[in-house]
């Protein structure tokens, strides 16, 4: 005669579950431990679902943003999404700690020339900073005229866009520092 202890450890195999309830390729209830019949997705609780677009490439994959109590919980391919149809690379399906990762900085590190250490700056000191570094870089290398030929340029300046923005952002960089006269305008993510 077999214990009832020993007997329900059988019971609990998923294979004598499986013959049991007559699902023999594992597709069913029978499969399911407890634990995994607990388990609910790690979206169930979100109060909105947000349409975008991965950030790191030109591919321009859907994402769906999935908010909960104002903070970013997941990030999961968006299946309405022509481009993805719900697929993301490993890089896409990571972004995830683009806005909750324990290493993405809240505040401006600045590193003096020469300097050894990190400090931190209130955002108008760097604003600022940057702002009397194109003003000097432009004035400096300013081209009135090129070989007699007028051409209003500055080769001090250049702008290299990153995957990491999306059209619009590109957009208003070009016009950016077009308006600074720079002609050395590029992004590595377009097509």
């Amino acid at each position: 005669m077999i214990s009832m202890d020993t007997r329900r450890w059988i019971e609990s195999w998923p294979v004598f579950r499986q013959v049991a309830e007559h699902d023999p390729f594992g597709l069913g209830a029978a499969v399911k431990s407890r634990r995994t019949d607990q388990l609910e997705p790690r979206v169930r609780r979100a109060d909105e679902v947000v349409k975008s677009v991965c950030p790191y490439c030109a591919v321009g994959c859907g994402q769906q943003v999935y908010v909960e109590a104002g903070r970013v919980t997941q990030i999961e391919g968006d299946p309405d999404s022509p481009v993805s149809r719900g697929r993301l690379c490993p890089k896409g399906s990571a972004s995830l700690q683009l806005t909750t990762g324990d290493a993405r900085e809240y505040r401006v590190r600045y590193r003096r020339p020469f300097g050894t250490e990190w400090e931190d700056l209130d955002l108008d000191t760097a604003m600022d900073m940057i702002a009397d570094r194109v003003i000097s870089a432009r004035s400096t290398g300013w081209q009135s005229h090129f070989d007699g030929v007028r051409t209003r340029r500055t080769l001090a300046l250049a702008s290299l866009g990153g995957a990491t923005l999306d059209n619009e952002e590109n957009y208003l960089m070009k016009k950016l520092f077009t308006a600074l006269g720079a002609i050395q305008i590029e992004n590595q993510a377009r097509l």
